[in-house]
């Protein structure tokens, strides 16, 4: 059965998904740097060191560098985007556009 969605197109956005995440990385690792060191303020209470922990989490699971998320959930999410495409569809589709078809993203 063909596929009736546009693979070629599913992948573009990915690409573009990722970049766009690639360039907020270094914006979370800077926030990550940050709450680090406010997890060394003198007298913080458990409480709030408990909250900035769980702000670490996030940033690791999302963008990864634990043992826990070494990858980053965003990343590991947009490639089984890409696993789940159908490779022989994509091919198709790049083969078809290298003919000179032409096709938008959107």
């Amino acid at each position: 059965m063909p596929v009736r969605w546009s693979a070629l197109k599913v992948s573009e956005a990915m690409e573009m998904v990722e970049e766009q995440v690639n360039l907020a990385i270094p914006y979370l690792e800077q926030a990550r740097i940050i709450a680090r060191e406010a997890r060394n303020i003198p007298n913080l209470p458990q409480y709030v060191d408990d909250v900035i922990g769980r702000v670490l989490l996030e940033i690791e699971r999302a963008i990864g560098g634990s043992q826990s998320e070494p990858i980053g959930r965003l990343r590991a999410v947009i490639e089984s985007v890409r696993k789940s495409i159908p490779h022989k569809a994509l091919e198709a589709e790049e083969a078809k556009q290298g003919q000179g078809k032409q096709q938008a993203l959107i």
